[in-house]
């Protein structure tokens, strides 16, 4: 029995992933091929080889980012536009225990002096709550702590 030219559950997703896949590995293998059009010769020091050149940034501090996402967070559950659960806001279990106490105390601070100061009790709360989480390099009790 024929299928009537019926296409495979997936073969359209399978070649745009290995098109994709393709065009990526033909960009990377075009990216220095030593045929470029500056007159000058790129000299590799012991530097470059030992740090080759990357194409991201610094990687941010874990302190620096368990600030940025827990007031973020912060802010949003004080308004209640939060949803789901702490692993959907993308936090560990030790974040949002952090979160929750920033949470509390951002809204006593609301009811008595507004939210301007709400919001900088957020920030500074977040930052030193973080800071001290990861202060000796990260927490120690668990994988999810």
């Amino acid at each position: 029995m024929e299928t009537g030219g019926a296409r495979r559950p997936g073969a359209a997703l399978g070649f745009a992933l290995s098109s994709a896949l393709m065009t990526g590995a033909l960009l990377s293998a075009c990216g220095e091929s030593g045929s470029t059009a500056t007159t000058e010769p790129r000299t590799v020091t012991t530097a470059d080889s030992a740090h080759p050149a990357s194409a991201s940034a610094a990687a941010t501090p874990p302190a620096d980012l368990c600030t940025r996402i827990v007031a973020h967070w912060s802010r949003e559950a004080l308004a209640e536009n939060t949803y789901g659960d702490y692993q959907s806001m993308g936090l560990s279990n030790g974040q949002y225990a952090i979160l929750r106490n920033v949470v509390d105390a951002a809204r006593a601070v609301k009811k008595r002096q507004g939210a301007g100061a709400a919001d900088r009790l957020i920030d500074r709360r977040a930052r030193e709550d973080c800071e001290e989480r990861y202060r000796a390099g990260g927490p120690s009790d668990g994988p999810w702590q």
